[in-house]
């Protein structure tokens, strides 16, 4: 982990990495992807799932091939999909802690919407710590892993890749980190679409714990 000791960001994915319930969350942002289709297109539930389903496999987001196909309005679908209730999400103080003593610029890199990652890190407890936040209205549409979308966010943030560790739960989302020359981390999962390529070399560690693995960076850091 040496090479851990002198970085200078932390580049967060937010759905699946900063919490873990993804089902929680997901399940009703995807319940609602499948109502907004299904009214838009006018659509059974169940072709509209399908659209949903076929569209996030084939363009990274639901969203990305409703707007090529069928000239969605990007700012509506993102407004009605994740207006969702969390009131079941704790505070995580374990996780503050070691953002809070970590002294790294933080910044959070999401295909999700500015307002979705606000409420998530309210609920969590942790919104008062990032250094920044990179949407999908950033990435002009453009969702990771796409090379525009990486080369936004480091426009904003103004970083440098080779100074960044990435971490995703989403293991082909690291690619495009890895080729501008970032350290890269899979948080391991069993979901088919987060684990998959999670065999690739573009991935320098694979982890099970988020905390541990920043308390872990602290101390090396400390050393």
């Amino acid at each position: 982990m040496k090479e851990l000791k002198n970085i200078k960001n932390i580049l967060f994915d937010l759905d699946g990495v900063l919490y873990q319930d993804l089902e929680a969350v997901f399940g009703q942002v995807s319940k609602k992807m499948t109502k907004y289709i299904s009214n838009k297109l006018n659509l059974s539930l169940e072709k509209a799932k399908e659209l949903q389903t076929n569209y996030f496999h084939k363009y990274n987001t639901s969203l990305n091939g409703l707007m090529i196909h069928h000239d969605i309005k990007p700012e509506d679908f993102l407004k009605y999909v994740h207006d969702i209730d969390l009131s079941f999400m704790k505070k995580d103080l374990v996780l503050r802690n070691e953002l809070e003593n970590l002294n790294i610029k933080k910044f959070i890199f999401t295909n999700g919407s500015k307002e979705h990652a606000k409420n998530i890190t309210k609920h969590l407890g942790i919104n008062d710590l990032f250094d920044g936040l990179f949407d999908i209205v950033d990435a002009e549409f453009s969702p990771k892993p796409t090379a525009k979308a990486f080369d936004l966010m480091i426009k904003k943030f103004k970083i440098n890749p080779k100074e960044t560790l990435y971490i995703e739960d989403i293991a082909k989302n690291l690619s495009i980190g890895k080729e501008r020359g970032a350290i890269t981390a899979w948080l391991i999962n069993d979901e088919y679409w987060g684990k998959k390529e999670s065999d690739k070399e573009f991935i320098d560690y694979k982890i099970e714990n988020l905390s541990l693995f920043l308390k872990e960076i602290r101390l090396l850091q400390n050393s």
